[in-house]
């Protein structure tokens, strides 16, 4: 977890998650895009986003040491 490798595949899962989320979000409203609640989708996306650093976060003691992985990676 403190390492610079760890943050930056931290940074990518996140920002993923974040664009996944508000992708998802405008997918669902069937009103044109100026009718959205924009601050509304970008405050749940932002949530999924901070709940993806926890649990990469708490992912270090399970999968692969040092990484945000779940998953060990098979040898």
């Amino acid at each position: 977890m403190w390492t610079k490798e760890f943050w930056l595949q931290t940074l990518e899962r996140t920002i993923r998650t974040v664009a996944q989320s508000l992708i998802a979000l405008i997918g669902t409203n069937t009103v044109q895009i100026t009718d959205l609640d924009w601050k509304q989708m970008l405050l749940a996306s932002a949530t999924a986003g901070v709940l993806t650093v926890l649990t990469c976060i708490v992912a270090t003691g399970v999968g692969d040491k040092g990484t945000p992985s779940l998953v060990k990676e098979s040898k």
